[in-house]
């Protein structure tokens, strides 16, 4: 009697075949290539991170008995209080890089408040963790998801907090139990989310080993070929991975090449805006908000829905817009050729991982946003507030009837200068490079990874109080003193001309201004002859310089 195959996902499973031969071999040769591409750290620096984790477990029991003590609770509250640590995000998947930073939530009863975490809970880490041991500590009690970043021997922390309505946060929590979710408000249902979602991934694909596999390829792939970061209209890391679950569950049985020359495919080809869904949508007494475009207009906005598999149900990828939909499409479908080809050995997977041409290939016509501060504060928040705001500067370019295509680099370049004057600071803010700092690298915004930043980015600070090149006063004239800029680069293709030889085009009427030269014969129209309501800087018609 044949045996009964579990479902994984929504739908039947497409093949059950055991892996081939050649199969095993190319996920041998994937893995392989991912170790060459520095995407497994060494052993010595996980354990590292274990061994990190353990203390800061300790640190969480600590910090919620040292608040029971300040509110004079009993000292039976007090012993049972307990308190967790949980990771989640890349870490918590078990397909992240080195050097990657470890998202951590501190769960905490229900007497501990988000006050008492950035009153308190700085000192006891610097009372518990060895004398140099932290060597970066920044509460962003501001952000949509309240947040103190660490840097602790070397590793990035991101601390998260948030509480449950119950007395006691025992060491054997399930952060799955919906029933947890009773009594939260927003903000300590969107941290809680963040675990429940990796816990609930993990448990959805077929086997744990070949889904690391393939998301560490795919993430690789997209951060090459800069189609990566919720905040610029991308899928994020928890969305490219819920996207290679789903591939897993098609093909429980598959090993980790397959699935990556399977995604391509599978992906490339979804019919959007159909939701990519890891289990059917729960249903529970809270009543929270779930992603449903039958009950909520705005959800039927969403072009490419991917829906987190734990309640309350929430889609991933609302930041993406018709021109990254586009672009995302089209690199899925490069990618599938480039498999294919893997496939029949006339490429090696070295070849899928290809550093994007965004700079020096993909684009004729370039605009650059830059934003400065005094302060490196102060350019923090006041350059994610100009990242927010060059997302909607990129929707308006594409109601353009002379644009095709304006699409923004998925991170912007921060940057460091000397500047005697306001004057220097004025030609820095125009794209002027002479007064960079040579002994400071050029950064991107996901390698500083600043979370007043991102907050800001996302619009999820309280508040903004920085003004583009404010927040100190330069002293001494005399002197350079420094000036901190983040540049965003929007490359432009203009649309094509769809008019036949001879049709007669449509005019409007304009003031008549005096006759400019035009272009020779066979010259190409510069930015300025191309009817676009844009002003062009001196910049913005050559390549940017980037490094």
């Amino acid at each position: 009697m044949a045996v009964q195959q579990r479902q994984w996902g929504t739908t039947p499973s497409i093949s059950w075949t055991l892996p081939t031969e050649r199969e095993i071999l190319q996920n041998e040769e994937l893995t392989d290539e991912l170790k060459r591409q520095g995407q497994y750290e060494a052993p010595s620096e996980t354990d590292k991170k274990q061994k990190l984790l353990i203390q800061l477990q300790k640190i969480a029991v600590e910090f919620v008995k040292h608040v029971c003590r300040k509110n004079n609770l009993p000292q039976s509250i007090i012993n049972s209080a307990g308190g967790k640590i949980f990771t989640y995000g890349s870490y918590r998947l078990g397909a992240y890089a080195p050097g990657s930073d470890i998202d951590t939530l501190v769960v905490a009863p229900r007497h501990v408040s988000r006050e008492d975490f950035f009153e308190h809970m700085p000192s006891i880490l610097e009372m518990m963790l060895p004398a140099g041991a932290i060597e970066e500590m920044k509460p962003v009690p501001e952000a949509y998801v309240p947040i103190i970043k660490l840097m602790i021997f070397g590793t990035d922390i991101d601390l998260n907090f948030t509480r449950l309505a119950v007395s006691s946060v025992p060491f054997d929590l399930d952060v799955k139990d919906t029933n947890l979710l009773r009594g939260l408000d927003d903000r300590e249902l969107r941290a809680l989310n963040g675990p429940r979602v990796a816990d609930e991934l993990l448990e959805l694909v077929p086997q744990k080993k070949t889904f690391r596999t393939a998301l560490r390829a795919i993430k690789l792939w997209a951060q090459r070929r800069a189609v990566y970061g919720n905040i610029v209209g991308f899928p994020g890391g928890v969305a490219w991975g819920m996207l290679v679950a789903r591939v897993c569950q098609l093909y429980p049985q598959a090993t980790g090449s397959v699935i990556v020359m399977k995604f391509f495919r599978i992906i490339g080809r979804w019919n959007w805006p159909q939701p990519i869904l890891l289990k059917e949508s729960e249903d529970h007494p809270i009543q929270a908000r779930v992603w449903n475009p039958r009950l909520y207009p705005t959800d039927k906005y969403h072009l490419m829905p991917i829906i987190t598999p734990a309640y309350p149900a929430m889609c991933a990828t609302h930041n993406i817009g018709p021109t990254t939909k586009k672009i995302i499409i089209h690199e899925l479908e490069r990618g599938g050729d480039i498999t294919d080809k893997i496939s029949f050995g006339r490429l090696q997977w070295k070849d899928l991982f290809t550093k994007h041409t965004y700079f020096t290939k993909d684009y004729k016509y370039y605009l650059s946003i830059i934003s400065g501060s005094t302060s490196k504060d102060a350019q923090a928040s006041w350059s994610g507030f100009v990242e927010s705001k060059v997302r909607l500067l990129v929707q308006a370019l594409e109601g353009q009837g002379t644009i095709g295509v304006a699409r923004l680099f998925n991170k912007g370049f921060a940057r460091e200068h000397r500047c005697k004057d306001e004057d220097e600071r004025q030609s820095v803010l125009r794209g002027d490079m002479q007064y960079q700092a040579t002994n400071v690298k050029t950064e991107t915004t996901d390698n500083i990874h600043d979370p007043l930043h991102n907050a800001v980015a996302q619009g999820n600070a309280d508040t903004t109080t920085s003004t583009n090149g404010s927040s100190e006063p330069v002293r001494d004239a005399s002197e350079p003193h420094a000036f901190y800029t983040t540049t965003y680069y929007v490359g432009i293709e203009l649309a094509q001309d769809v008019f036949a030889p001879g049709e007669e085009r449509p005019t409007r009427a304009r003031k008549k201004l005096p006759p400019k030269k035009g272009p020779g014969p066979g010259q190409k129209r510069n930015l300025s002859a191309s009817g676009m309501e844009v002003r062009q800087e001196a910049e913005t018609a050559k390549r940017p310089r980037i490094f």
